[in-house]
């Protein structure tokens, strides 16, 4: 007979700004590990094309929303362009007794709250080599304008200046490597002895 190890799910904090490729890294990481769910997170405002509800968002009215804010239901919530988001706590807890991973994919702002209200995390933040390499990146989706790019380059200063908020930081110049060094992050952080109760044989 083998030790065997009963663990506690991690809550996985990912924040990076827009054309790091944290998207990509994060659906790398989804596919490659199936003990990862994906938070699903509150919002008042109107579905989109194609979104489903419980799956891309969970959609609440706005006395909906007041009720889960009054309730302290939220590791974290805003507001955005006039409509509220939120993180539920109540199915991260839920998951991460049951052993599995949490994975929230989060601006800087949402990403603090949740650092100053969650028990356990690990926080990761995506870097770009450079910012010259980032507005070639946003520059070459070709889906913005000019203007939402300066924003976005605007953003990205100031939420890099918030990386020492953060855990660990992994520059995103080489997909693959930085892939490979988000898994090395996760594979030792699932074997912290706080998330592990271990049974040993005689």
């Amino acid at each position: 007979m083998a030790v065997e190890a009963k663990r506690t799910g991690m809550l996985l904090i990912i924040s990076g700004p827009s054309g790091t490729g944290k998207g990509t890294l994060v659906e790398k990481l989804m596919k490659a590990d199936s003990s990862f769910r994906f938070s699903c997170s509150v919002t008042t405002r109107e579905p989109r094309v194609g979104e489903i509800n419980g799956v891309h968002y969970h959609f609440v009215t706005v006395e909906e929303y007041n009720k889960l804010v009054a309730e302290n239901a939220f590791l974290e919530y805003a507001t955005v362009h006039g409509n509220h988001y939120g993180t539920l706590r109540k199915p991260i807890e839920e998951m991460m007794a049951q052993g599995q991973n949490v994975l929230l994919d989060i601006d800087t702002v949402g990403a603090i709250n949740v650092m100053e209200n969650a028990d356990d995390y690990v926080s990761i933040f995506i870097l770009p080599p450079s910012y010259t390499e980032l507005r070639r990146r946003l520059e070459g989706r070709g889906t913005d304008s000019p203007e939402v790019i300066e924003r976005r380059m605007n953003n990205a200063r100031g939420e890099i200046a918030k990386v020492n908020r953060y855990q660990y930081s992994i520059v995103n110049d080489d997909l693959e490597i930085a892939y490979e060094q988000l898994r090395q992050i996760i594979e030792a952080e699932k074997q912290r002895t706080n998330r592990c109760e271990y049974t040993i044989p005689e």
